[in-house]
């Protein structure tokens, strides 16, 4: 029983953010989730309904590097690489959608991570 209310209080602050946040063509959403062992990231674009760029600890160029790293740190080379692949498709301007998450730590370290790479929030 106390399960399904914490996963009903984490689906209520996922839809406060998300009825806030929408992507554009001009503005897609950077959407992030995290989980214990790993962090995922997306940019889509809400009107097509479309993802056009995704990175995570489990993709094939940062898998070698982030087992070295602590998670903070993954996650901001995950961040980067994120930024690399949306600026190689043609993406500057970003809206950041941290779901359910707070703004601290491993979801601070994405964000970070993909301002250095170039994406503007």
């Amino acid at each position: 029983m106390k399960i399904d209310q914490i996963k009903l209080a984490a689906l209520r602050r996922k839809y406060r953010v998300r009825k806030k946040v929408k992507g554009t063509a001009q503005r897609p959403r950077l959407t992030v989730f995290r989980s214990n062992r790993h962090i995922y990231a997306q940019i889509i674009d809400d009107t097509a309904g479309v993802t056009l760029a995704c990175a995570s600890t489990l993709s094939k160029d940062v898998r070698q590097q982030v087992a070295k790293l602590s998670k903070k740190d993954a996650a901001k080379l995950v961040g980067q690489l994120l930024a690399k692949q949306a600026i190689d498709v043609g993406i500057r301007q970003v809206c950041f959608d941290r779901s359910r998450f707070k703004y601290h730590g491993r979801v601070q370290a994405l964000a970070e991570g993909a301002r250095q790479g170039g994406l503007i929030f």
